[in-house]
C-alpha cells in the first residue's frame, strides 16, 4: 500500500513538472520581447488531485482584478521587439499586490508565492511548481515598470464603476423637485491629505553632517588607491578626532543651543577640508567615474547638504528651501503636519478623494503642497470620471479659502465649513448640526487613512528609490479598495444566501473562524 501511494505521489508530481516545460524561454532574435498573455481564466494543475478553494481571496481576486488594463498599461513598457522575454504583466502586477497586501519585503514576496498554490493562480501560472517565480530583485523592476499614472488609471478601471454605483443609491434630497437631470450634482466628496513617511534616521543636522564627513572620507581612500603609483601623500582627514567629537555630543541627553552651533561648525569644517581634499585628488589625476553609481551620487548629494547646512548655520536659521534630510534619499522633503506625535514627517504627501468608499489619488508629491489648492482638481476629476459634479464636498477648514468657496458656489457645490459674516442665532444652531454631520460623515476618509498605514505598509515605506516609492504609496491606497471590493463581495453572498433560507453565521460564530471583517 506504501509503495502504491509513494508511486502515485511520485506520477503527479512528475505530470506537473511536465506541464511547467513549457514555459517561456529565452528570447531568440526576431522574437517580441514582450508577449501579452490571453486574458482568461484558466485552470492551475495541482497535484494530488487537489482542487483550489473557489472562496480563497486570492482566487477571488484573480476573477475581479482588470487583468486586460493591467495588461494594456504594462505593455507599454516594452517598446523594443528584441532582448530577453519579460515577465508577464499579471505575474509583476500580483507579486506587488501581494507585498503590499501582506506587508511583507521582496525576498518574502517570493517565498510565499512559492509555497502557495493561490498565489500561483493569481499570477497566472498555469502549473503548481515548487521553484521560485523569479529572483527578488526584479521586484524593484515591477515597481519601476508600474508608474503611479498608470496604477490611476487601472484604479478607475477598477473602482469607478463601483463608486459610481454608491452615488447613485445615495439619497439625493433635491431629487423632490422631479427635475432628474443627469448632470445636475451629486453624491459627496470626501478630500483630505496625508504623509507616507520613508524608513530613514531622524535627520539632525549633526547626524547628517557627520554621515557627509565619513562617506567623504571613503570617497578619499578609493580614490587615493589611483594615485599610490604616482607617490603621493594620502590627504590628511582628522577622522579619530572627529569621531570622538561626534560620540561625545551623541552620549549627551540634553544640549545647549551653543553646542549645538560649535559641533556643527566642526563637522561642517570637517566635510569642507574633505571636499578640498576630493578636488586636489581629482585635479592630480584621479577619476571620479572610478566610483560606483551609488557613491557618486552622494557626493553630489554631499556637495548640496554642506551649502545648505553652511547657509543655514551662518544665517541662525532651521528651513531652506529643497532642505535635504537623507544622503541615500534625497528626493525625501520634511512635510510639517503639527500632529501631537509626529510634529514633522519626511516621506511623499498624497491628496486623496474618497467616494463611496473608494478612494481616488489626486496628487502625489514629495514637497509638501497645501491640499486646499486641489479642490478644484478634485472636483473636476469627480466630473471627469462620474459626468456630474459632486453635491457636497468635505474636507477641514484648511479647503474653505475665498477661492475655493467662489468656485463650489459657481458650480452649484456646497462645500463644508463655517459660513462668512454675521449669522442669526437659528442659522447659527442650524450650522452647527450641519458641521456636526459633516464632521461625522468625515470620518470615512480618516478611517481609509488609518486602515491602509495599519495594513497595507503606508505607515512606514521601506523602498528607497524616488519612483519606486511613489509606486509603493500607490499600491497601498489600491489594495485597500480592493480589500474594500472583497468585503462587499462578501456581503452580497451573505444576502443572496439569506434569500433563498440559508441561515447566517453569527457574529460570534465568525470571531472564532476568522473570517469576520469590520
Amino acid at each position: 500500500m506504501l509503495k502504491t501511494l509513494t508511486k502515485q505521489r511520485g506520477s503527479d508530481i512528475l505530470s506537473a513538472r511536465e506541464k511547467c516545460e513549457n514555459r517561456q524561454k529565452p528570447c531568440r532574435r526576431g522574437e517580441e520581447m514582450y508577449r501579452r498573455t490571453m486574458i482568461g481564466q484558466q485552470k492551475l494543475e495541482l497535484p494530488f488531485g487537489v482542487d483550489l478553494n473557489a472562496d480563497n481571496r486570492w482566487v477571488k481576486l484573480a476573477v475581479i482584478l482588470p487583468w486586460e488594463k493591467i495588461e494594456e498599461c504594462y505593455a507599454q513598457n516594452f517598446a523594443s521587439e528584441k532582448g530577453e522575454v519579460a515577465k508577464p504583466g499579471r505575474m509583476a502586477f500580483a507579486a506587488l499586490y501581494i507585498q503590499s497586501r501582506l506587508d511583507i519585503v521582496d525576498s518574502e514576496v517570493v517565498e510565499q508565492i512559492r509555497e502557495n498554490p493561490s498565489m500561483q493562480y493569481l499570477c497566472g501560472f498555469d502549473c503548481y511548481t515548487t521553484e521560485k517565480p523569479f529572483d527578488s530583485s526584479l521586484m524593484v523592476h515591477f515597481r519601476k515598470r508600474i508608474t503611479p499614472e498608470m496604477m490611476k488609471e487601472i484604479s478607475e478601471e477598477a473602482f469607478a464603476a463601483e463608486a459610481k454605483k454608491a452615488v447613485e443609491r445615495a439619497k439625493d434630497e433635491n431629487d423632490d423637485d422631479g427635475s432628474g437631470a443627469e448632470n445636475k450634482p451629486k453624491g459627496t466628496l470626501l478630500v483630505d491629505a496625508t504623509c507616507c513617511p520613508s524608513d530613514i534616521h531622524y535627520p539632525t543636522d549633526i547626524y547628517l553632517l557627520n554621515r557627509a564627513r565619513e562617506l567623504t572620507e571613503l570617497i578619499i581612500d578609493i580614490l587615493h588607491i589611483q594615485l599610490v603609483c604616482l607617490g603621493i601623500i594620502k590627504p590628511r582627514t582628522y577622522r579619530e578626532v572627529a569621531r570622538r567629537v561626534y560620540l561625545s555630543y551623541a552620549k549627551k541627553r540634553k544640549h545647549t543651543h551653543g553646542e549645538i552651533r560649535f559641533v556643527i561648525r566642526q563637522q561642517l569644517q570637517y566635510v569642507r577640508r574633505n571636499l578640498d581634499s576630493i578636488a586636489k585628488q581629482v585635479e592630480l589625476g584621479a577619476q571620479l567615474g572610478k566610483l560606483n553609481t551609488g557613491l557618486y551620487g552622494k557626493l553630489l548629494v554631499i556637495s548640496e547638504l554642506y551649502r545648505q547646512q553652511k547657509q543655514m548655520h551662518d544665517e541662525k536659521t532651521h528651513s531652506i528651501e529643497d532642505r535635504i534630510v537623507s544622503i541615500s534619499q534625497p528626493h525625501l522633503r520634511p512635510v510639517v503636519r503639527g500632529k501631537e506625535h509626529n510634529a514633522v514627517e519626511f516621506g511623499a504627501k498624497v491628496a486623496i478623494a474618497l467616494v463611496g468608499g473608494f478612494s481616488f489619488m489626486i496628487r502625489l508629491d514629495y514637497d509638501n503642497f497645501s491640499e486646499a489648492q486641489y479642490l478644484k482638481a478634485s472636483a473636476e476629476e469627480y466630473k471627469r470620471i462620474f459626468g456630474f459634479y459632486p453635491k457636497v464636498i468635505i474636507g477641514d477648514r484648511a479647503y474653505t479659502t475665498n477661492e475655493n468657496r467662489n468656485y463650489c458656489k459657481s458650480k452649484g457645490i456646497r462645500l463644508s465649513g463655517p459660513r462668512r459674516g454675521r449669522k442669526k442665532d437659528e442659522v447659527k444652531e442650524a450650522e452647527r448640526r450641519q458641521l456636526y454631520q459633516d464632521g461625522c460623515e468625515r470620518n470615512a476618509i480618516e478611517g481609509h487613512f488609518g486602515n491602509g498605514k495599519r495594513k497595507y505598509g503606508l505607515a512606514l515605506i521601506m523602498t528607497k528609490l524616488r519612483d519606486t516609492t511613489l509606486t509603493a504609496i500607490s499600491f497601498g491606497f489600491f489594495v485597500t479598495n480592493m480589500e474594500r471590493v472583497l468585503r462587499l463581495l462578501s456581503l452580497f453572498i451573505f444576502a443572496v444566501l439569506e434569500i433563498v433560507g440559508y441561515s447566517r453565521p453569527s457574529r460570534s460564530l465568525l470571531l472564532r473562524s476568522g473570517s469576520f471583517v469590520q
